[in-house]
């Protein structure tokens, strides 16, 4: 009877699995929350809770995270800074991002690590595959910082290079929407939701996903991707007990 007690109080940590290991990629704009710019507080509690939660059920997680809500590069150049200068200061941006949410993580308890694509110590480890992996086979949440360490490439794009180095079963694309549409769903009364979909349609119809350069390389290196919306809490746990709440991309 003591057992049945304990099993109940556990059921996410026996939970069923679908994945292994995967690439969980997060907006940055998403850590806004309600303010428009920054990081909201409750939204990084949120998704703290929901990574612990899945890393208690055994999953492997690499994470990735935007600067959008800091400062974006390609925005920056728009505005006359250089663009090298400042897809740079996009990568900082993801830095004090990674963190943030490696902080959150361990004010509740769970292992985290932050790694970062260039030389950063003490802020973080520099990234290697291998010791990446070392450190989630141990259940640390390994966060990937500064992106690729190159200008000219996105945080969508760093998220599938790391993904396929990892080996990650899939490639999930937290979003505040819920999956791909054949529109903007908040501009489009009409658009469509997808529960499936392939990465030649993606590119045929143009969705805006990912940028060209991530979604080729899904393509190429079969990486399935898919695309739910975190900032609903619970929603990351649904996904790895294979509810279908958002859309798939694969072959």
């Amino acid at each position: 009877m003591q057992f049945f007690y304990y099993f109940c109080s556990n059921l996410t940590k026996f939970g069923k699995n679908m994945y292994k290991r995967i690439l969980l990629k997060l907006s940055g704009e998403s850590l806004m929350g309600n303010k428009g710019y920054g990081i909201d507080e409750q939204r990084l509690a949120d998704y703290a809770q929901q990574i612990q939660q899945i890393a208690q059920m055994g999953t492997e997680i690499g994470i990735v995270i935007g600067g959008g809500n800091i400062f974006r590069g390609l925005s920056g150049s728009q505005k006359g800074f250089d663009r090298v200068k400042g897809d740079q200061m996009g990568m900082l941006a993801t830095v004090i991002n990674s963190l943030a949410l490696c902080s959150a993580l361990e004010s509740i308890g769970q292992k985290a690590r932050v790694m970062t694509s260039v030389r950063m110590e003490p802020i973080g480890d520099l990234y290697t595959t291998d010791k990446a992996l070392r450190l989630m086979s141990k259940g640390n949440v390994v966060i990937i910082a500064g992106g690729t360490g190159n200008p000219y490439f996105t945080t969508d794009t760093a998220s599938v290079l790391r993904a396929i180095e990892l080996k990650a079963e899939v490639m999930m694309k937290g979003t505040r929407v819920d999956g791909i549409y054949s529109a903007d769903p908040e501009k489009d009364s009409n658009a469509t939701k997808f529960t499936h979909i392939t990465y030649d349609e993606v590119l045929e119809m143009k969705l805006k996903v990912m940028d060209l350069t991530a979604i080729t390389m899904c393509r190429e290196n079969n990486m399935p991707i898919y695309v739910f919306d975190m900032d609903t809490v619970g929603n990351l746990e649904k996904v790895m007990n294979g509810q279908q709440i958002g859309t798939l991309v694969k072959p």
